[in-house]
């Protein structure tokens, strides 16, 4: 008889099924998921984009809102029952998720809440990110959910859920918080970790005024994303007793997860480990929390590799579908062309006898003869007149650009009318400019 070793280095026979059955027990517990989106934060750095709506509504890449990332992220997760819990100017919110993110099947047990503030506990409004939780328990219970995912809905990201809850469950931890690299000089506006060897959280510090960089890593610290994993009843007991605690501002970043550092086994997870579609050495992380970040962010999408991929059919970033009609480019002369290069240009769009380059127009967006328009993100329903010079700009929904008007030429002359950001963004109001038709719904019907 001759006996044929296995090479060590094949795969073993069982691995296959192995791999199945490890793929079919997650897959079954990302059914006993409960995902809470926490929503209701205004974004105060946004200046007035944030007025009139809550920062996860902003508008983003042409046809979403920001909201549509953690949502999408659930979904392809295998993670479908989700609460998403809101408080400030929630209305345009509310609609969207509504009105977008309807498909999912009750009947199956899949649902999206959308949880206002309701004064749950006592009458004060949510006082903070781990009160709004608090507030909102029963619902979490009544879930009757292993693991509680707390994600926050304003950040620009995909990212594999299923492989942070198979990395929480493998640690044996109490609590998960995933984590990115940032630039030091960023680390401020962020919650930073200092971890072991082993991924165990050893330090968390929420906004320091002094960040500790990485070890070997001068340049760079380690931060929280505002995302957790916990066992549904540890989360209870511990949001219980934070809720009892005088001295506590109840917010995640703040009080409770230095309180579990101290007192119990805190895991960190690396999002280079659970990113989706990852360009170039570093994942893609964005909290677009300033009116320079959300600029940028979308301007990357113009380029041609962009470090977030939206055209991955393996991974979509779901949203509300408008029906308008394709865009549109008319006039084909040499002092009268309707183009647009390195732009994205969403449905309902017309650019008439003008150049767009390097910008985004989002929906119904109307740009008359004659116009230029340069690294500029133009929101839904705006409209833009003859002879109009756009450059480095920002145009929220609802704004009508006058014939011959110009932004982002002269700063100091914009200075005096408009919000100008730390890098020179012009940001462009239908209150600056005294047309008071933000709120326009994006069914209305405007002409040129």
């Amino acid at each position: 008889m001759i006996i044929r070793k296995r090479n060590p280095r094949a795969p073993h026979p069982a691995a296959p099924a192995a791999a199945a059955q490890q793929a079919a027990e997650l897959a079954h517990l990302m059914q006993r998921v409960y995902a809470v989106v926490l929503a209701g934060g205004r974004g105060a750095r946004l200046h007035q984009l944030t007025d009139r709506r809550a920062k996860p509504a902003l508008p983003f890449a042409g046809k979403l809102n920001i909201i549509d990332f953690a949502l999408s992220n659930c979904v392809n997760s295998g993670i479908r029952r989700i609460g998403v819990l809101t408080q400030y100017k929630a209305q345009s919110l509310i609609r969207h998720i509504e009105r977008g993110w309807g498909f999912l099947q009750t009947s199956l047990g899949e649902f999206i809440d959308i949880v206002p503030a309701q004064q749950q506990q006592g009458e004060e409004w949510y006082s903070g990110t781990a009160n709004a939780v608090w507030q909102n328990l029963e619902i979490v219970r009544e879930a009757q959910s292993d693991l509680v995912l707390v994600l926050s809905g304003d950040h620009v990201y995909k990212m594999d859920y299923a492989r942070l809850i198979a990395d929480h469950m493998d640690s044996g931890a109490d609590a998960t918080v995933a984590c990115v690299e940032v630039p030091l000089d960023e680390a401020r506006h962020f919650g930073v970790m200092g971890v072991d060897h082993q991924l165990r959280v050893c330090a968390f510090v929420e906004k320091p005024e002094h960040p500790e960089p990485m070890p070997g890593r001068s340049d760079r610290a380690l931060v929280s994303m505002g995302i957790y994993v916990f066992g549904t009843d540890f989360l209870c007991r511990q949001l219980a007793d934070d809720a009892a605690r005088a001295n506590s501002h109840h917010d995640f970043g703040r009080d409770l997860l230095p309180h579990l550092v101290r007192h119990h086994h805190v895991h960190a997870h690396r999002f280079a480990d659970s990113c989706v579609n990852m360009v170039g050495d570093l994942p893609y992380w964005r909290d677009v929390g300033t009116i320079d970040a959300y600029w940028e962010a979308n301007m990357d999408l113009t380029h041609v590799q962009p470090a977030l991929n939206l055209y991955d059919d393996d991974w979509p970033i779901l949203s509300l579908l408008r029906q308008v009609p394709p865009a549109k480019f008319v006039f084909d002369y040499d002092s009268r062309r309707g183009m647009a290069v390195d732009s994205l240009v969403s449905g309902g769009c017309i650019v008439s006898g003008a150049t767009v380059r390097r910008s985004i127009l989002f929906s119904k967006v109307r740009v008359a003869e004659g116009s230029l328009v340069e690294d500029a993100v133009v929101l839904p329903n705006v409209r833009i007149g003859r002879d109009v010079t756009l450059r480095r700009a920002i145009v929220d929904k609802g704004c009508v650009l006058p014939d011959g008007f110009s932004a982002g030429v002269d700063i100091e002359h914009d200075r005096r009318r408009f919000h100008v950001s730390e890098r020179g963004i012009v940001l462009i109001t239908p209150d600056m400019l005294d047309a008071p038709t933000a709120d326009m719904d994006d069914s209305a019907t405007m002409s040129l």
